[in-house]
Protein backbone atom coordinates (compact mmCIF):
# COMPACT_ATOMS: atom_id res chain seq x y z
CA UNK A 1 0.00 0.00 0.00
CA UNK A 2 3.19 2.25 0.49
CA UNK A 3 3.57 2.77 -3.89
CA UNK A 4 0.07 4.25 -4.46
CA UNK A 5 0.69 7.05 -1.35
CA UNK A 6 3.98 7.82 -2.15
CA UNK A 7 3.08 8.01 -6.05
CA UNK A 8 0.34 10.22 -5.08
CA UNK A 9 2.49 12.61 -3.34
CA UNK A 10 5.06 12.27 -6.25
CA UNK A 11 1.78 13.15 -8.94
CA UNK A 12 0.55 16.20 -6.61
CA UNK A 13 4.28 17.86 -6.96
CA UNK A 14 4.30 17.42 -10.54
CA UNK A 15 0.97 19.03 -11.51
CA UNK A 16 2.43 21.97 -8.83
CA UNK A 17 5.76 22.08 -10.43
CA UNK A 18 4.19 21.68 -14.20
CA UNK A 19 1.49 24.36 -13.24
CA UNK A 20 4.13 26.69 -12.43
CA UNK A 21 5.62 26.08 -15.24
CA UNK A 22 3.34 26.34 -17.80
CA UNK A 23 2.57 29.31 -16.07
CA UNK A 24 5.81 30.85 -16.78
CA UNK A 25 5.79 29.57 -20.52
CA UNK A 26 2.92 30.81 -21.13
CA UNK A 27 3.90 34.50 -20.11
CA UNK A 28 7.35 33.64 -22.16
CA UNK A 29 5.59 32.97 -24.87
CA UNK A 30 2.98 35.76 -25.32
CA UNK A 31 2.95 39.01 -22.87
CA UNK A 32 6.98 38.90 -22.69
CA UNK A 33 7.59 37.46 -26.32
CA UNK A 34 8.83 41.30 -27.28
CA UNK A 35 12.14 41.11 -25.44
CA UNK A 36 12.62 37.19 -26.24
CA UNK A 37 14.88 36.17 -29.41
CA UNK A 38 12.69 34.14 -31.85
CA UNK A 39 14.62 31.15 -30.76
CA UNK A 40 13.25 31.39 -27.21
CA UNK A 41 10.11 32.62 -28.34
CA UNK A 42 9.60 28.99 -30.54
CA UNK A 43 11.63 27.27 -27.21
CA UNK A 44 8.48 28.87 -25.10
CA UNK A 45 5.72 27.41 -27.61
CA UNK A 46 7.27 24.34 -27.47
CA UNK A 47 7.48 24.37 -23.65
CA UNK A 48 3.62 25.27 -23.22
CA UNK A 49 2.74 22.50 -25.23
CA UNK A 50 4.82 20.12 -23.46
CA UNK A 51 3.98 20.73 -20.11
CA UNK A 52 0.60 20.76 -20.68
CA UNK A 53 0.82 17.23 -21.49
CA UNK A 54 3.01 16.53 -18.23
CA UNK A 55 0.16 18.11 -16.88
CA UNK A 56 -2.45 15.94 -18.24
CA UNK A 57 -0.13 12.97 -17.25
CA UNK A 58 0.31 13.70 -13.27
CA UNK A 59 -3.72 14.31 -13.32
CA UNK A 60 -4.24 10.67 -14.56
CA UNK A 61 -1.72 9.33 -12.39
CA UNK A 62 -3.28 10.93 -9.59
CA UNK A 63 -6.40 9.89 -10.29
CA UNK A 64 -5.25 6.27 -10.44
CA UNK A 65 -3.75 6.44 -7.01
CA UNK A 66 -6.54 7.93 -5.37
CA UNK A 67 -8.67 5.34 -6.94
CA UNK A 68 -6.08 2.14 -5.95
CA UNK A 69 -6.36 3.96 -1.94
CA UNK A 70 -10.68 4.25 -2.40
CA UNK A 71 -10.54 7.24 -2.18
CA UNK A 72 -13.16 9.27 -3.30
CA UNK A 73 -12.41 10.16 -7.24
CA UNK A 74 -13.95 12.96 -8.61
Amino acid sequence: MQLPNSLLTFANLCLFVFTLLFCISVMLSYPLANFLSMQSQIAAHIATIIVAALIKISYVVRRVCQYQLGLEVR
